[in-house]
This record gives structure tokens, sequence and C-alpha cells, in this order.
């Protein structure tokens, strides 16, 4: 068709309308396009039932009755180093942190779930793919050094995609920082809890995400070590289309329970009063 050039612009918005950026989301898992407010708070297919990535904060209201009182952010002010001068990095930082409103790629607190009081971290996933750099390394360890005092289970939601590049070995070193502190936090008789998210990979898997007293996952949520092509180049073989996703870990023995995100405030709860002096009532 052609344009008329004599047109106004007036006249070009009103035949030519634009469809707003966000009005509908495709499902990474069934294909579907899908009206973004019908994906509801929990932000879940009504097709398939596939759970999309959502940032801490959406979890975070989705967790607990009132955010306002049932949460109490720690560990804040941590600043990220660059010990590889890596180009770029710290830019890359403030405007991240701008654009997500967040200090660091997980958010950790004290909080309050249904009554169950818990030290609780949550990864986001819009924060460089949640990536594990030192300051993430600090304030996970942080948090379980503060829940063995008060003597306080801990809830992990992950998500990522694995230790930060730009820092090196600084992030690898991360790994057994956070297992060092977990395993204090075991010795003293103190539940761990982990809900793997998608996609939780790389050393964060090979790390705190599975040494969890009790894993749990998110329905289709992909969940590895080393990236499917990778280890198919390996191994030499071709693996099953559903390789590396919660319900084939769940066959395998890695995963306790996968459990729907509309249903997982209360299954946590119910596990946190199980585990409590005295137990469930």
């Amino acid at each position: 068709m052609k344009i008329n050039p004599n047109r106004s612009v007036i006249d070009r918005k009103i035949a030519d309308p634009e469809v707003p950026d966000e009005l509908f989301a495709k499902c990474p898992a069934c294909k579907h396009s899908i009206y973004s407010k019908d994906l509801g708070a929990e932000k879940i297919c009504p097709h398939c039932g596939y759970n999309f990535r959502i940032t801490a904060k959406e979890r975070l209201a989705l967790l607990l009755d009132d955010v306002d009182q049932d949460f109490e952010e720690k560990f804040t002010g941590i600043d990220s180093k660059n010990p590889l001068d890596f180009p770029g990095y710290p830019e890359k930082l403030a405007a991240t942190k701008a654009k997500t409103g967040l200090d660091e790629a997980i958010l950790t607190g004290l909080a309050t779930i249904k009554g169950h009081k818990t030290a609780l971290a949550i990864m986001d996933s819009s924060f460089i793919m949640a990536s594990m750099g030192t300051v993430v390394g600090e304030k996970l360890t942080r948090l379980f050094e503060l829940a063995t005092a008060e003597k306080l289970p801990v809830v992990v939601f992950t998500a990522s995609g694995g230790a930060r590049m730009q820092e090196g070995i600084m992030s690898l070193m991360q790994m057994a920082k956070i297992s060092a502190a977990v395993k204090r936090h075991s010795n003293a008789g103190l539940l761990y809890l982990t809900v793997l998210t998608d996609p939780t990979t790389g050393g964060v898997t090979a790390s705190f995400a599975m040494e969890g007293d009790i894993i749990l996952a998110e329905p289709q949520a992909l969940i590895g070590f080393a990236g499917r092509r990778v280890i198919e180049q390996t191994v030499r073989q071709t693996l099953p289309d559903d390789f590396q996703k919660a319900e084939f870990l769940q066959e395998h023995g890695f995963v306790d329970a996968i459990v729907k995100r509309q249903e997982l405030k209360d299954k946590l709860a119910l596990l946190l009063a199980m585990h409590e002096e005295g137990g469930a009532k």
C-alpha cells in the first residue's frame, strides 16, 4: 500500500496505529502469543503452564502477605569491584542497578512467610542474568551466617547463568565460600530449602543450588551445569528432548518436588512449619 506523503502527521497516526510494547508475550515453551494481562500476577502460561521469569520484587510480592511488614532487606550497599579491570564492567553494573532497582543480582533479608520467620534470598535474572559475582557470594554468605546465629531456616530461590565472567576466578571462589556457610548452617541442625527456577545453571547449580535439605523446582525450569550443545559435543550423543528440565531431574532424583508457582507460598509455609520446634500443628 502506498502512503500519501501529503497526509498530515495526525492522519498518519490514526491510519497506522502502533501496538504498545509488552502488550503480548510469547511463551518460550508452547510458542503461543498471550495477552499479557491473561498471565496474571504469577505470570503463568494459560496454555501449557510454563512459569515465565519474574523479578525478585515480583517474587517477593507473591510470597508475602505484606512486603513492607514481612520483609526486612539485609546486606545492601556492598560495592562490586573490577578485579580484572574488565572493560565497561563498572558502567554495566551502574546501568543495571538503575534499570532493575537492585544493588546486585540477589535480594537478601529476613522474611515472614505465613507467620514463619526465615532468612530469604531471591536471585533476579534481569540483573546480568543473575550471574554470581563476589557481591552475590558475600550477601548469601552473610545471610547464612545471620540465619545460623539466629537459628533460622534459609529459603533460596535460584535463577542464574552461572559465575560472572567479568570477575574471573573471584566469582568461582564464591562456590566454596557459600558452601562453607551452608555447611556451618547445617551443622547447627537448621533447615535449608532451595527453589530452582528458570534458569539455574553453571556454578550456582554446582554449589548452593543443589545443597538444600529439600530441593523444589518450578515446572519446566531449565536446570543444569554445562549447556546442552557442549554436553552433546563432549559425549557425542543426542540428548533427550526434556534433558535438563525440572521434570527430568525429578525423575532422576535430583529434585524432591515440582511445585506450581501459585502453590509455592503454601508449600513453603507447610515445610517451614514441619521443621519448627514441635513440628506442624
